[in-house]
């Protein structure tokens, strides 16, 4: 059985979990049925290179099964392109354990097919399923299964030209012909701790780095990543439920300590000998990214460990490749520093056509922009102003002079822009104009685009033209919320304080009665990598559902979250509580002393991941503001977490022992003095379970009253309908009895 269909258990629980008996009826079934109202949401939205089609994925609405879908432009029509049934012919998926990891680095929860890729040209489509490899050619629907030797593949990846598929088995790299079904074997130095073609966890989890090795355009040559994880720490896994099985580990770097060794090498398909890409792997150990695209350089980003320092470099393959060389030097292109920390952005640099200069993203001047760099790194021009409030490249429209980007001056929005890509192009301008969330997906002329759409009355998936006329729709079959999904009549948006200014969102009761007072829960991140405060009614379906049994629900973004500049988010530099609790505090008394209806003598909070460590260390911390707690996956001691997401914001141990010990929650276990509910996945393969352990054993020690919870068989998502169901119950009934509304 997987391990994402485990039911959950109580531990140390004051009573079995009641039915829930307030609230709209039926809302927690069907939110946990739907995975929170998203199955049957088109996603994997993939246009063809000539724009004549949309590929997309999607499921039932209450069904985890994705599918592949193909929506004819012109007519209008949609129609299924591929299932797991017909290729499987019937049979069950089989998924590894190494499989659902990486699955779990990329938050991906479906199953049947849940990727596909397709030929530069756009005639072939990779569909890797169930450890086999299958490939359409569109000019004639034909779908063939590409037979390999020797183990299941993994991280296939189809070649540009459609001719070959490159995966890795046992921690070799192979390729095979897609016509033939010929293999050959292009690395063979596996064993023991090294791999090749695989990235390691810290690249997957923290840098959104998930191949570990690249085609070159013409698809004669890979660039492969080789890993050594021989010095790193090895993580277990026990399921407790199942004590006759073996533990599963993993290498897992921990602050402070051994990460990876990883090398990047160039291989032939010929059986030449292999050149290695030398740079200075003391400076920079982390390879961050890397690019290579046609008519243009490979291109590979570095950092150093404190990730105060990323250089671009480029390799010149012709002379890395040329028979009598061994290795190659690559040049350096640009360096980025900051004293604090230099955040990566996976899609830069984007390369022009003809190779010749190349779009690139910083935030040296205080907030992200979009800039234009010549083939040797010099700056060419800055696209957008400082406070266009950048969020993310899109589409870059080269003969229309025009680049396509998400950007809003409001934090809380996401707007569809253009801007000029020469001095001589088209002025800027705003091409969404709904408040909400706004997104985009455009075939690589450029022809067509699906334009996304999600706000605070609803969500869609536009098919538009170049132009931005609309030809048609991707359909969602997600179900509706029973309360529907204009939310506009119980959610309110606001701003509080004055230096600084906090934008908050208050969920009120769908049958608020404004002479009445209400306790009160916020929702929380506060993390450096999210936001909590968006103007899309799909954000907070649960959060009215809790607010309908009688409470104010209320997110507040401090300082810390993206979205508000370069020093906002870097006041957490070396210590990620102490400046975001401060916030909390403020903006919650700012709303208080605003709003009388909200009862401050009540105040709950909860949240999950670095939400969770923060609703831990609020109700710890701060006992007078919040009056009950739900920890959900917390990170309890910063020394536990990995390399790459903690030395970032924390810096070394050895340089920051204050810091750490400041933002541990063990620090503070013994203060506490509020209900506090731990929530935590045994199977937990980014936050482990041993941070729960830890705080519960600290507070048993310190004679603290606690509750833990835990999900037996869970990972950080938690998917299975049942145990959802059960969770929000739980969670429910908790602050129930600890806030008594």
């Amino acid at each position: 059985m997987s391990r994402l269909h485990h039911i959950a258990l109580a531990v140390v629980l004051s009573g079995a979990v009641a039915a829930p008996s307030w609230g709209e009826p039926g809302f927690l079934e069907r939110y946990a049925a739907t995975y929170r109202f998203r199955l049957g949401r088109p996603g994997g939205i993939r246009p063809t290179p000539d724009g004549t089609m949309i590929l997309f994925l999607r499921s039932g609405p209450q069904s985890f099964e994705r599918v592949l879908y193909e929506f004819d432009v012109a007519t209008g029509a949609e129609r299924v392109l591929l299932t797991a049934d017909r290729l499987l012919d019937g049979a069950d998926e089989s998924i590894t354990a190494e499989e659902e990891a990486r699955r779990q680095r990329r938050r991906i929860t479906g199953r049947g097919i849940t990727s596909f890729q397709l030929s530069r040209d756009g005639r072939r489509l990779l569909v890797p399923l169930s450890g086999r490899l299958f490939v359409l050619d569109r000019s004639d629907g034909e779908v063939r299964e590409v037979m390999i030797d020797g183990g299941r593949p993994a991280v296939p990846r189809l070649s540009p030209d459609g001719a070959r598929i490159a995966y890795v088995i046992d921690g070799d790299l192979y390729v095979v012909e897609v016509e033939t079904s010929t293999q050959r074997r292009l690395t063979k130095d596996a064993q023991g701790t090294v791999s090749n073609g695989l990235a390691e966890f810290v690249a997957q989890e923290e840098m959104g780095r998930h191949s570990g090795f690249w085609w070159s355009p013409d698809s004669r040559l890979i660039a492969c990543q080789q890993t050594d994880t021989a010095g790193v720490e090895l993580m277990s896994i026990v399921d407790a439920m199942r004590p006759e099985r073996p533990p599963r580990s993993w290498p897992y770097p921990r602050p402070g300590k051994a990460n990876a060794v990883v090398r990047l090498r160039i291989v032939g398909l010929d059986g030449g000998p292999d050149r290695w890409v030398e740079w200075d792997r003391n400076a920079y150990p982390y390879l961050a990214s890397v690019t290579w695209t046609p008519n243009a350089p490979l291109t590979i980003m570095v950092q150093n460990r404190r990730q105060t320092e990323e250089v671009l470099m480029a390799v010149d393959v012709v002379t890395a490749a040329a028979p009598g060389t061994a290795s190659a030097r690559p040049r350096t292109l640009l360096v980025e520093r900051d004293e604090a920390w230099v955040d990566l952005d996976q899609r830069m640099p984007h390369w022009l056509d003809d190779g010749g200069s190349f779009l690139w993203t910083t935030e040296r001047r205080g907030a992200w922009q979009l800039e234009l760099r010549t083939r040797d790194g010099t700056l060419s021009r800055v696209i957008t102003p400082v406070n266009a409030g950048f969020r993310k490249f899109i589409h870059l429209d080269e003969p229309g002079g025009r680049v396509w980007v998400l950007a809003g001056n409001d934090p809380t929005e996401t707007h569809l822009e253009q801007y000029p890509l020469r001095e001589d192009s088209p002025p800027p301008q705003r091409i969404s104009q709904a408040p909400g969330g706004h997104g985009a997906v455009f075939a690589r002329g450029g022809s067509v685009f699906v334009h996304s759409y999600s706000g605070m009355t609803g969500e869609w998936f536009r098919v538009r033209a170049a132009d931005g006329t609309v030809l048609g729709e991707l359909l969602s079959v997600a179900e509706t919320p029973p309360f529907g999904d204009d939310l506009s009549g119980s959610v309110s948006f606001t701003t509080v304080g004055s230096n600084p200014q906090f934008h908050a969102v208050l969920v009120r009761p769908r049958d608020f009665q404004e002479k009445r007072t209400y306790p009160v829960i916020v929702h929380v991140y506060g993390g450096p990598t999210g936001v909590m405060v968006s103007k899309s009614s799909r954000r907070y379906l649960l959060d009215q559902w809790i607010a309908d049994h009688g409470y104010i629900v209320v997110s507040i973004d401090g300082r810390g979250t993206p979205r508000r500049g370069r020093d906002w988010q870097r006041a957490v530099k070396h210590n990620l509580i102490d400046v975001p609790l401060q916030d909390q505090v403020d903006a919650i008394k700012f709303l208080g002393a605003q709003f009388d209806e909200m009862d401050l003598s009540r105040v709950g909070i909860y949240g999950w991941s670095f939400g969770g460590y923060f609703s831990a260390m609020a109700v710890l911390r701060r006992p007078d503001v919040f009056h009950a707690a739900v920890a959900g996956a917390p990170v309890v001691d910063w020394m536990d977490y990995d390399t790459h997401y903690t030395e970032r914001y924390m810096g070394l141990p050895r340089d920051n022992p204050t810091g750490y010990e400041a933002s541990n929650a063990l620090t503070w276990a013994a203060d506490l003095e509020r209900p506090l509910l731990i929530v935590h996945g045994t199977a937990d393969d980014n936050v482990y379970f041993m941070h729960s352990l830890k705080l519960a054993d600290a507070l048993f020690r310190a004679g603290r009253p606690y509750e833990l919870l835990t999900l037996a068989g869970s990972t950080h998502m938690v998917p299975d309908p049942q145990v959802v169901q059960s969770l929000y119950t739980k969670i429910m009934d908790f602050f129930e009895t600890a806030l008594g509304p």
